[in-house]
């Protein structure tokens, strides 16, 4: 027969890992919802970065009826501490041999860079290209680029 000490020993025992495992699911229910929340945290970060800029492309009517169409874009650092590089994702419906123009205006239609891109495609094609203006050209929150 045991004894009342070997008895409440076991009990004891199992206790302590009905407690650890218990530990464990809050702690891992814990590190979870800090994983998510860091998550949504960076997201939101990114996204304000992105909504902060809220830049505009305005494509001119000649290019339009060119069959131009711009799809992403982004301005980027070129290494230099400013903003001055525009990627941007370019779509021709008919085949384009020309050069375009960029102009970056402010919020206030102040022109402050100008760049210009040769461009050589066929019908259908799409992809990214790089405009890369003066190193003194840091596009601003809210400017407007213009292609024409």
């Amino acid at each position: 027969m045991k004894s009342p000490v070997h008895f409440l020993i076991t009990a004891f025992c199992a206790l302590a890992i009905c407690s650890c495992q218990k530990a464990k699911e809050t702690i891992n229910k814990g590190g979870e919802a800090v994983g998510e929340t860091a998550t949504e945290f960076i997201e939101g970060v990114s996204e304000g970065v992105d909504r902060t800029l809220e830049c505009k492309i305005s494509l001119s009517e000649k290019r339009i009826n060119e069959g131009i169409k711009t799809g992403k874009f982004y301005i980027e650092d070129e290494g230099n501490s400013k903003d001055n590089k525009l990627v941007i994702y370019i779509i021709t419906e008919k085949a384009v041999n020309d050069t375009l123009t960029f102009t970056v205006k402010d919020k206030k239609g102040v022109e402050f860079g100008r760049e210009k891109l040769v461009l050589n495609t066929k019908a259908g094609d799409a992809s990214y290209y790089d405009v890369i203006f003066d190193a003194r050209t840091d596009i601003e929150a809210k400017s407007t680029i213009e292609i024409y």
